[in-house]
């Protein structure tokens, strides 16, 4: 799969690759409550890039990175969290995994070019 350079169109390909992997997942009690958190978490990486984008100052701007980069970790987590048993799943979940830490890292990178407004 190429890549998307366009961290607004590769977010929201993340939300929807998450929503694609979820409607093809065996549903368990775990898988169901896992899923609903990932399809929230995923969706708000999304959400939140594109008001960071809208940001009216830098303090907003890193205000919502943060909020990314918290979604992207949360993200991680469910995708981890899912049981899954179809190997070519488990492939999808592994690169829907790897997408989330390189949001993680972007998002890092974003909040560091701010450090007068990092202060928590």
């Amino acid at each position: 799969m190429d890549k998307i350079y366009d961290l607004e169109d590769r977010t929201k390909a993340f939300a929807l690759r998450c929503r694609a992997l979820v409607r093809r997942l065996k549903m368990d009690i775990g898988n169901y409550e896992d899923s609903k958190q990932l399809m929230k978490s995923s969706g708000s990486v999304a959400a939140n890039y594109i008001e960071a984008n809208e940001s009216l100052s830098n303090k907003d701007f890193v205000y919502r990175a943060k909020v990314c980069r918290k979604e992207s970790k949360e993200s991680r987590l469910w995708l981890n969290l899912l049981a899954i048993s179809d190997p070519s799943l488990e492939e999808e979940r592994i690169r829907l995994t790897n997408e989330a830490t390189e949001f993680i890292k972007i998002f890092t990178s974003m909040i560091g070019k701010f450090p007068d407004q990092n202060k928590r």
